[in-house]
């Protein structure tokens, strides 16, 4: 499994990236990089503006919705809409906060089914089942 995480044609996940891999992700088609992890999480980690330095060089639309824990419905709705700029990679430490919030917010806005959510967490090796609410 490469680095970034397909979950959908437009939307991957991704451990903490650096800013080398800013490059990466616009030379792979993205337009857009979510950064869902709060800064000084860990030592040595790049900052959000740092992140976000380099996301603008690349020309990539860049949101910062750092999330703590399991996602707000506010954070979960912020990361759907950020999303919806174009092919998006989203990154915290793991992944697992990204791809929890875009799937959350995409349950809430019913653009999406719990199976199929979960279906494709499981294809970018998340599992989702145990994390997101039966209807």
């Amino acid at each position: 499994m490469g680095r970034f995480r397909k979950v959908t044609d437009r939307f991957s996940v991704s451990p903490q990236i650096g800013i080398d891999d800013v490059a990466a992700a616009a030379a792979e088609g993205f337009t857009a990089i979510i950064n869902n992890r709060p800064d000084g999480e860990e030592a040595g980690q790049p900052t959000a503006a740092e992140i976000g330095d380099a996301a603008g060089a690349a020309r990539l639309a860049y949101q910062h919705i750092p999330i703590v824990g399991r996602p707000t419905s506010d954070q979960a709705a912020a990361v759907r809409e950020a999303a919806r700029q174009g092919k998006t990679l989203a990154f915290c430490r793991s992944g697992t906060r990204s791809i929890m919030a875009w799937s959350l917010g995409a349950l809430e806005a019913r653009d999406a089914a719990r199976d199929e959510l979960v279906r494709q967490g499981a294809s970018a090796g998340y599992d989702l089942e145990p994390i997101l609410p039966i209807a």
